[in-house]
């Protein structure tokens, strides 16, 4: 069940059953206990559900196939029923962006035509795939886009895989799976808080660190919370993937001001709860995010501060410093670039790596804080009527090509 922080009242929509479509149950998002349950309901001999289990879930996250036709080593009379009662279906990829930096940004829509965006993110020694866990957001922190939407509704387990999912068709990873894949790391950092949808989070990243599936391990995973206390120990132990902490500020005051959410868990409740994290340590730290503010947060004092509040703790840590990515109607600016590094080189000097993170995907609104985007404010009719104009500059499409080959970008 959602837990959301007192006083705020999530908007229901009205909604069709995102596990349907044309009366058969999509099956991207199963994990390996609801794909047997599938298969034994649908008549599948009860002697051969673990090969089959087995075999489907290769191709479902291994292959990424979208038509139970290519799985070969599946008999042709078992294909033949998954198919009259099922379906792997993607959702809709309403527009993909493309920024000159390399960083992608989809805007996704599921069945029930709520949207969410995903962002790719290239660099040097790793391609970061940045995953959405909700419709907009419940937290309301005054210097991030996605906060100023009002939350709709948790995403499902598969809605969340999905992203990745199409993420990995408009990159063509599924060729070779595992060998020079593009995305390498995983960030629950997109629109939500994670930690509110907790049971469907969990679900969805062992479908993704299955070693029979997609393959991608703990330490490439990184689950970002604004500060929810009482699921953080939990995550770590029934999860374990590396943690990030949105901290943003060294005194209750300020950070009260800028993320209401520390009225409910204040700052020694969340460094507490840090220094509780199962499995943290110096070669697996904390990574505490800080947006710097100008005259907000973004002192010579804040950075000392800072320095010792993680000694106090005792916190194997590091600081990830990002320059404010301004976006429309926001009253915040960014800190001035050289008090920025002075920050920096104050907490470097305290012994903790506090590296600035250069923005990236600005040109479509795609960077840290944004991802609410300009698209909202256009409306359903005018991005369809885009997709349909883009579709129709595009002639004999095949059906077997991927849906962002006709998007806008």
């Amino acid at each position: 069940m959602m837990q959301i922080p007192s006083g705020v009242e999530p908007i229901v929509a009205d909604r069709a059953d995102p596990a349907l479509k044309e009366g058969k149950r999509n099956i991207l998002g199963f994990d390996r206990e609801d794909l047997k349950l599938a298969l034994a309901e649908i008549g599948v001999p009860e002697k051969q559900i673990k090969m089959r289990t087995t075999q489907v879930w290769h191709w479902l996250y291994h292959r990424g196939v979208t038509s139970f036709e290519v799985m070969t080593n599946v008999s042709k009379d078992v294909r033949a029923l998954m198919a009259d009662h099922f379906v792997i279906d993607r959702p809709q990829v309403v527009e993909a962006q493309y920024s000159n930096d390399g960083t992608r940004k989809y805007l996704i829509r599921f069945a029930d035509g709520n949207e969410a965006e995903t962002v790719y993110i290239p660099e040097e020694d790793r391609g970061t795939l940045c995953v959405s866990s909700q419709v907009g957001c419940t937290l309301n922190c005054k210097f991030c886009h996605t906060g100023t939407m009002k939350l709709v509704r948790n995403l499902t387990a598969a809605e969340i895989v999905a992203q990745l999912m199409v993420a990995r068709d408009d990159l063509g990873e599924w060729e070779n799976p595992t060998e020079g894949r593009r995305v390498t790391n995983i960030v629950m950092m997109g629109m939500g808080e994670p930690l509110y949808n907790f049971d469907n989070v969990k679900k969805a990243l062992e479908i993704v660190m299955d070693e029979e599936g997609i393959q991608l391990s703990r330490r490439r995973i990184t689950l970002s919370t604004s500060g929810v206390v009482p699921h953080m120990e939990r995550a770590g132990q029934e999860i374990g993937v590396n943690l990030a902490v949105s901290l943003h500020a060294v005194r209750d005051d300020v950070r009260s001001d800028i993320m209401p959410i520390n009225k409910k868990y204040n700052l020694e409740q969340v460094l507490t709860a840090c220094a509780n994290y199962p499995g943290a340590h110096n070669a697996r730290r904390i990574t505490f995010e800080y947006t710097m503010l100008k005259g907000i947060n973004d002192s010579d004092a804040d950075a000392k501060e800072l320095v010792r509040l993680i000694r106090k703790y005792k916190l194997p840590a590091k600081v990830n410093l990002i320059p404010f990515n301004p976006w429309p109607g926001s009253d915040y600016e960014c800190s001035e670039w050289a008090q920025i590094q002075r920050f920096s080189d104050i907490v470097y000097e305290g012994g903790i790596s506090a590296p600035i993170r250069t923005p990236r995907g600005r040109d479509i609104m795609a960077a840290c804080g944004q991802l609410k985007s300009a698209s909202e404010k256009k409306s359903r009719a005018e991005r369809d009527r885009e997709a349909a104009a883009a579709a129709a500059d595009v002639p004999h499409m095949e059906a077997s090509d991927s849906a962002l080959g006709w998007v806008t970008g």
